[in-house]
């Protein structure tokens, strides 16, 4: 189809939780081995990649795509565009590299996302009441004239104004991590070993019960531990391309990405924000969630998750297949790419539309939808 962009490999770390198996791992080291296997897959000389685009929250700067560039054996001559849009991030890396291909700037983009919160640096913001350096666990993500919660206390004051008691809370984080215990050996075909760290699972998926969830720490008024992504390492990576560059392939399956768009809403409530974008983005595309065969959708938090799926009518058989989050942990910058990878999975054989979608930090979010492609090269 002219003018459209394709996801013809894809694939990720597992996602271990900070200070875990990859603890001593930069996100360079996470990433590379995760490319080479897209490129492998595919056959697909390093050489014939036009750009490289990284999304990383917590790595401090430097042009982190440079560094996972060079450490993949790219060529010297590909700079590495990076982007930082919190979690949703490593979506957005798609639709950058979708407009790069679409503006014949590029024929062959890798995008997607790589986080080592075990080595994330501190910061220290200086404040000039007290004249001295104050750590902060999380960057300002609002100006001074907003109230810039914790992010746990946003999702917080979202049950609470949404009426999401903490059972339904811990009841979707128990569904998660089921369904992920239960996929576990299809989930280990999209992770690729790292050899510095070996795993080729999710570590952190396990048979969480309900008296468990109750006996966990409660973070801010009914959201918990338990209803809460854990922090975590990890990168996926997805290769993207052309009409023209997909005729050269010898592939069997690909995704077609029909139409993308983030947008922000609430700066102080960010878990809603995904509302209104996949709303908008499904009426332009002329869809109803009834055409969604797959639906990943980020859970940073169960209530996040839970209003999302609520107000916009989700149906719920369809969410997560083989769990979220919750039963994975949350690689900030790598969080959106880890759904595309995801979603190349799941969207096959007969499933033929699929959405994913996650919010960010200062109440933004990005959905993308996707439409299974199969080829007979027989």
């Amino acid at each position: 189809m002219k003018n459209s962009v394709y996801i013809v490999a894809g694939a990720r770390s597992a996602i271990v939780p900070s200070g875990g198996l990859f603890k001593n791992l930069n996100y360079y080291d996470l990433a590379s081995p995760v490319i080479q296997h897209c490129l492998n897959a595919i056959g697909l000389p390093p050489n014939k990649v036009d750009e490289l685009i990284v999304s990383n929250a917590l790595g401090g700067g430097g042009n982190p795509a440079r560094l996972v560039a060079l450490a993949s054996g790219l060529p010297q001559n590909l700079a590495g565009l990076s982007i930082d849009r919190q979690c949703v991030g490593g979506l957005d890396s798609l639709l950058v590299g979708k407009a790069l291909i679409l503006s014949g700037q590029a024929q062959v983009v890798i995008a997607g996302g790589a986080e080592s919160y075990s080595l994330r640096p501190k910061r220290y913001y200086k404040s000039l009441k007290e004249k001295k350096y104050i750590y902060q666990s999380q960057a300002p993500f609002l100006p001074s004239i907003y109230n810039d919660p914790l992010m746990e206390v946003a999702a917080g004051e979202l049950a609470n104004q949404s009426n999401i008691t903490k059972t339904e809370q811990h009841e979707w984080a128990i569904e998660s991590h089921t369904k992920a215990l239960r996929a576990k050996s299809e989930l280990s075909k999209e992770i690729v070993t790292i050899p510095k760290a070996p795993i080729d699972h999710d570590p952190y998926a396990r048979s969480l019960t309900m008296e468990t969830c109750q006996r966990s720490k409660v973070l801010s008024a009914s959201v918990s531990t338990a209803s809460t992504s854990v922090a975590a390492d990890g990168a996926a990576f997805v290769v993207m391309v052309s009409e023209k560059a997909l005729n050269t392939l010898s592939i069997h399956h690909a995704l077609r990405i029909i139409d993308g768009k983030t947008s922000g809403g609430n700066p102080e409530l960010p878990g809603l924000a995904p509302i209104s974008v996949n709303d908008l983005l499904l009426k332009k595309n002329q869809l109803s969630v009834l055409d969604l065969d797959v639906i990943e959708l980020m859970e940073a938090y169960a209530a996040q998750a839970i209003i999302c799926a609520k107000e916009l009518k989700l149906p719920i058989d369809r969410i997560n297949l083989s769990g979220g989050s919750l039963s994975r942990g949350h690689p900030i910058g790598a969080s959106g790419a880890v759904l595309a990878v995801r979603m190349l999975n799941e969207l096959k054989n007969e499933r033929k539309i699929g959405l994913a979608t996650i919010a960010g930090a200062g109440g933004i979010a990005t959905g993308i939808l996707f439409e299974n492609i199969t080829f007979n090269n027989s």
